[in-house]
């Protein structure tokens, strides 16, 4: 991986930087994330950046497909139907497993989200990056010659829709309580917007409102929506005055449906070099032998929560809906990442946004997440050092 820069990240490395890395993170809010940084960003080569620009794309032609509402209308007949869809989704995160094919590095797509991912929160990470390795910004995160002003401007463009940041709220589910607070936090702090748990909410008719830290009533035109129907279903313990089941006076900057039509649910309708043979459980013709080369995953659920690993025939047996899981062959992560002492796994998920009026997609940044562990997951990397979240830089071009 663009072996000049590795070289130099790590001749300079040390963990009192590192250390100080995290401090300075933790400075702006006092607070530090509960998922794990990696110490370090994985520099990508021209070749690579290439070919997950070419399988983004590949995933997005699929997405634009005409017939893309009427292919993926079943998931939301088995899931929840909110009204008011909208054209398009604003938010995608395709994730790529690097793995290697001939001797050559090939990302595989693992999954991919018509879900908002830490937009701001990487934004930031770059910044605290070049902090304590101000030579990092001979590199960028960024695609297509964008610059941090840009990549702001064009997020602001995408959640606010030219609304009054108070107009615009960031919804979640005791969002203080959530893994990924510290990019409601950047959010807050970048756009301006509010932060409001569901139960904070007031209907007046078809019309939402919430009540600012004066105590003013204010009317909500769009939501930065960032609530999983998983964990809202399982928490009957909410008093919410509003149903995403009603026809409501709001805009959505995601709206929920795209969760569930962008999701595991069209992995099975993708072909190609940069994707991995999934089926429907439901259309199995029989159960593989070599299980242990397949993965079982819910369609629909959230951080890797419901995926079997090592799978037994019994596990395929036992599934009651198999309409809603899919047998994955598993992709064999190359271990490309040098770190220290050994070599790391490394998946990359490309961020993009979509405004309403946009044609396409614009591909923005990245997330990387590092791993020493059989998968990508705080659970195979416990007590292990560079694992974690990060950041992906290139070469400007």
């Amino acid at each position: 991986m663009i072996s000049e820069f590795r070289k130099r990240f790590n001749e300079l490395y040390s963990k009192e930087i590192y250390t100080d890395f995290l401090a300075d993170i933790t400075s702006d809010f006092d607070y530090l994330p509960t998922f794990r940084i990696a110490e370090t960003p994985f520099f990508i080569p021209k070749e690579l950046k290439e070919k997950l620009l070419e399988g983004s794309q590949q995933v997005i032609d699929f997405i634009k497909k005409d017939d893309f509402n009427q292919i993926t209308q079943k998931s939301l007949l088995v899931n929840s139907n909110v009204p008011n869809q909208d054209a398009h989704t604003q938010f995608l995160a395709i994730d790529f497993g690097i793995c290697e094919e001939n001797g050559e590095l090939m990302p595989k797509l693992i999954e991919v989200q018509g879900f908002p991912s830490v937009f701001n929160f990487q934004y930031n990470l770059f910044q605290k990056f070049k902090n304590h390795y101000p030579f990092l910004s001979e590199l960028t995160p960024y695609f297509n010659g964008m610059d941090e002003a840009d990549y702001l401007s064009k997020l602001r463009e995408t959640i606010l829709n030219g609304y009054d940041p108070k107009e615009v709220i960031l919804l979640e589910i005791e969002p203080e309580k959530q893994n990924t607070k510290i990019d409601f936090y950047y959010c807050n702090k970048d756009l301006d917007i509010p932060i409001c748990c569901v139960t904070e909410i007031i209907k007046k008719g078809d019309q939402l409102f919430y009540k600012s830290k004066d105590g003013e009533e204010i009317q909500i035109k769009r939501i930065y929506n960032r609530v999983i129907f998983d964990e809202l279903e399982l928490r009957g313990d909410l008093n919410l005055n509003f149903s995403f089941m009603e026809k409501l006076d709001v805009e959505w900057a995601g709206h929920p449906n795209w969760f569930f039509r962008i999701s595991k649910f069209i992995l099975p309708y993708l072909k190609g070099p940069y994707f991995i043979e999934s089926k429907l459980l439901s259309e199995l013709d029989e159960i593989p032998e070599d299980l242990e080369n397949y993965v079982l995953k819910p369609l629909f659920s959230f951080s890797g929560s419901g995926v079997i690993f090592h799978v037994k025939r019994e596990d395929v047996e036992n599934v009651k809906e198999k309409d809603l899981y899919i047998l994955q062959k598993k992709a064999h992560y190359s271990p490309v990442l040098q770190a220290q002492d050994g070599k790391v796994k490394v998946e990359v998920r490309i961020l993009a946004v979509w405004p309403e009026k946009d044609e396409s997609p614009t591909l923005m940044g990245n997330l990387v997440r590092l791993s020493r562990g059989e998968m990508i997951g705080v659970k195979f990397n416990k007590d292990k050092d560079w694992v974690g979240g990060t950041l992906g830089l290139f070469e400007k071009s």
